[in-house]
């Protein structure tokens, strides 16, 4: 445990630990009339850090005699930097013992405004949606684990989410989630929210075994009957002197539940002789209200996953105030997609393909319907960091970080027939990404006219390859005739600047810029006949940041924030189009980055037993990048485009208590209310006054646990939705189908048990109702947890 010491006047007292947790701590500060509170949270390259330093002022007297005190104390009980220019929340390792918690990016889903697209537990394409940002739009989002960027900026699609899997769920200290990109220390991609997940590092002998098992009631259509998977983690670490490491390694196995249908619109064209008299065929309504016929589960339905994961922390103290760091995970992952026809002829066999009779009516069925896939992936990441810790003065930190994508991938079968073993596969290897992050920033006494400045440095490179073989055997050949490729790069170099200044006991203005400077290179799209190579592009921009503070009370403080951010274009965005037979079409290199102008007014309450916020927010963005139909073009064309200008605009509250109404019952609670409407876009005029695609006006969480003893919590939780559009024109009137968005409200719970000190066992439900609910695909159905875990 870190030494927790306070010193008032000069004075030291050296062991108030219990009076730095939870309400505790903030009954002991009322106590003594604290009338501000500032803490500075580290940049990005000092998320790394296992050590905080919280700061405040405090009044002895009315006169309001300005005393210092000083807390450092574990991570897990860390209060969130009121200094920050934006609203922020946190959840520590003690509450998430009180969720299903399977994957890291379950650590979010409680998370005030803020949802999390994953399919069914070990979706390696989980994505977060913030405010009025939505699920496919993943480069609006920071993701970092102490400091090492886990954001996958080489798309801007479901396709490139975080790579959660670098880190343990049971590994966690804490996650902070900051909205808005209203800190100079962040790039645009923070226009969402930045994620900053802090790890644990060990100061003993540590141990840990954690066995989960889970089962998924799912029916649909012609599926009916349970996806079932199971999950083990085991890690160990110590201190040594001066070095401390934890080494992990974490096994995950599950079938999830068919999530993409084959179906066509229904066929008003009678039956021919030739075609073959089917049963088994589901008739239904589209999202769009038009009449459908669903026949079976396609190329992209089932999957069944398999995950391996490998974790090596090392930290050593070269000075008392000098550490440096090592990072290395790798992660492995295997995936078969299953397909299943639901059509049987007049002998009851299968029928996959051609031209059949339902019901009177004639359908002409492609090969590729039913056709299997299976991809396979290694990542690894390595990350390097050397930072200071002095408790005031200057501290300096150094973070590098290195994403491998060592192997990627992706096969698919040309047809469902199991004579027919031809393919394509799709190639990655050699894509990642390189960061580093360079920064001092200076802790002063905080008196009125003080200023905490910090400045650094940043880079980063995104590399993609993808190359694309026509295969005689999809399952197990690695070479054959070329089909097509894509390559590019991007890098960034900013320099940023910013600064707390306390102007006087009640004011705080922080203020920062950042410049960034960015260019794409080395862009080509080919295949067997072609190739098309792009000219390099740089572009730079200043993004200036502002938030002012004032103290109104004791325990209200408000605050309102500005800022400009910029977005700019990934590799996928500006180099990967489609191919229709020899020719390259559908991508625009010359793609302008995202324009933000975000604005946030914020109240925050600190109460005695917890905390309350409102915020009122505005994002004005011009230029955002997304897939969208060209109208004004003959004929249409649909790629990543410009869309002249979205805002959206809303409020959100957000409560967090202690011992709510009775002991041992904490509460979480928010509710969000986002419009973010389409205001200009010349491509696609129709679209002007439309709600943008997959935000929901309305967004509500609610999670309490209840301590029946230090042995036995319960918990309960739900989650709720409101309508979205998964269209831009918002022509998907019917939501309540497969490939609709439609409206939940979902709940949750744990009951956890502690026979003993070290071990704990722990049993939940998700979706406890059983809802049937879709965000294009159909959700996970009622699913039932097992745990227990052993430690030392």
């Amino acid at each position: 445990m870190t030494a927790v010491f306070i010193e008032v006047q000069g004075k030291t007292m050296p062991d108030l630990r219990k009076q730095t947790k939870g309400a505790a701590s903030r009954r002991y500060l009322s106590l003594h009339q604290t009338s501000s509170l500032s803490t500075a949270l580290l940049p990005v390259s000092l998320l790394a850090l296992p050590m905080f330093v919280q700061t405040a002022w405090a009044a002895e007297d009315d006169n309001r005699t300005a005393t210092e005190v000083f807390v450092t104390a574990t991570r897990e009980k860390r209060a969130i930097d009121p200094n920050l220019p934006a609203s922020s929340q946190r959840i520590t390792a003690e509450q998430l013992q009180n969720l299903n918690v399977i994957n890291t990016e379950d650590a979010l889903k409680y998370m005030p405004n803020m949802a999390i697209r994953k399919r069914f537990i070990g979706d390696e394409n989980a994505t977060i949606s913030v405010r009025g940002n939505g699920t496919s739009q993943t480069a609006r989002g920071l993701v970092y684990a102490d400091g090492l960027l886990l954001s996958n900026f080489l798309g801007n699609t479901h396709s490139f989410p975080p790579r959660w899997s670098m880190v343990f769920p049971e590994d966690i200290a804490q996650v902070d989630v900051i909205y808005g990109p209203f800190s100079a220390l962040y790039p645009g991609n923070s226009m969402g929210a930045t994620v900053a997940i802090t790890t644990k590092m060990p100061t003993k002998l540590e141990a840990m075994f954690k066995a989960q098992v889970f089962s998924q009631q799912f029916s649909l259509f012609g599926v009916d009957g349970h996806f079932d998977g199971n999950k083990s983690t085991a890690s160990i670490g110590n201190k040594v002197g001066d070095l401390s490491f934890l080494l992990g390694i974490d096994h995950l196995s599950n079938a999830g539940q068919p999530f993409v249908y084959a179906s066509q619109p229904r066929s008003t064209q009678a039956a021919g002789s030739v075609a073959i008299p089917v049963t088994g065929a589901y008739q239904y309504t589209d999202p769009n209200g038009a009449p459908a016929t669903i026949f079976g589960v396609n190329a992209e339905g089932a999957e069944r996953a398999v995950q391996d994961q490998f974790k090596f922390k090392a930290a050593y103290d070269i000075t008392p105030t000098l550490q440096a760091g090592f990072t290395f995970g790798y992660w492995r992952q295997q995936v078969s997609n299953s397909t299943q026809t639901f059509l049987r002829d007049a002998n009851g066999n299968p029928v996959y393909s051609g031209l059949v009779n339902v019901g009177g009516y004639q359908y002409n069925l492609p090969a590729s319907f039913f056709a299997p896939a299976a991809s396979e992936s290694e990542n690894q990441l390595y990350g390097l960091t050397l930072k200071s810790r002095h408790a005031s003065g200057w501290n300096y930190s150094a973070v590098a970080s290195y994403f491998d994508v060592s192997k990627s991938i992706a096969r698919s079968a040309n047809s469902g027939l199991a004579s027919n073993l031809s393919g394509v596969a799709t190639f990655g290897n050699g894509s990642g990404w390189k960061t580093l992050d360079l920064t001092a920033d200076y802790k002063p006494d905080i008196v009125a006219g003080s200023h905490w400045p910090t400045i650094g440095y940043h880079y980063d490179n995104y590399f993609l390859e993808n190359t694309t073989y026509n295969l005689t055997n999809w399952r197990s050949s690695d070479d054959g005739s070329f089909n097509n490729a894509f390559a590019g790069k991007t890098e960034t170099q900013a320099l940023f600047a910013q600064d707390a200044w306390q102007l006087s006991r009640l004011w705080k203005l922080t203020y920062g810029l950042r410049y960034e400077d960015w260019r794409a290179y080395d862009g080509v799209r080919a295949t067997s006949s072609a190739a098309q190579h792009y000219g390099n592009r740089q572009l730079s921009y200043w993004s200036p940041k502002a938030a002012l503070a004032f103290k109104a009370t004791s325990d209200l403080t408000l605050r309102f924030s500005t800022g400009r951010a910029y977005r700019f274009p990934s590799v996928s965005e500006l180099f990967q189009g489609s191919v229709t037979g020899s020719t390259l079409v559908n991508n625009d290199p010359n793609l302008k980055p995202e324009n933000d102008l975000a604005k946030e007014l914020s109240a925050e309450w600190a109460l005695h037993n917890g905390s309350l916020r409102m915020s009122l927010f505005e994002d004005d963005v011009k230029n955002t990048l997304f897939s969208q139909t060209n109208t004004t073009v003959f004929p249409n064309v649909t790629s990543i485009q410009n869309i002249d200008r979205v805002r959206s605009r809303g409020i959100e509250l957000s409560y967090a208590g202690e011992d709510v109404l009775l002991r041992g019952l904490d509460l979480s609670a928010s509710v969000g209310y986002t419009r973010s409407i389409i205001l200009e876009n010349s491509k696609n005029p129709a679209t002007v006054g439309k709600n943008f695609y997959r935000i929901p006006l309305w967004r509500a969480n609610l999670v309490g646990s209840y301590r029946f003893s230090d042995q036995v919590t319960a918990s309960l939780g739900g989650r709720y939705s409101g309508r979205q559009y998964n269209t831009l024109t918002n022509t998907d009137i019917n939501p309540d189908t497969f490939g609709g968005t439609s409206s939940f409200l979902v709940f949750d719970s744990k009951l956890t048990i502690k026979p003993t000190r070290n071990t704990e066992v722990g049993i939940g439900i998700d979706n406890l109702t059983n809802r049937r609910y879709y965000v294009y695909y159909p959700y996970p159905g009622r699913t039932f947890y097992l745990e227990a875990k052993v430690s030392l």
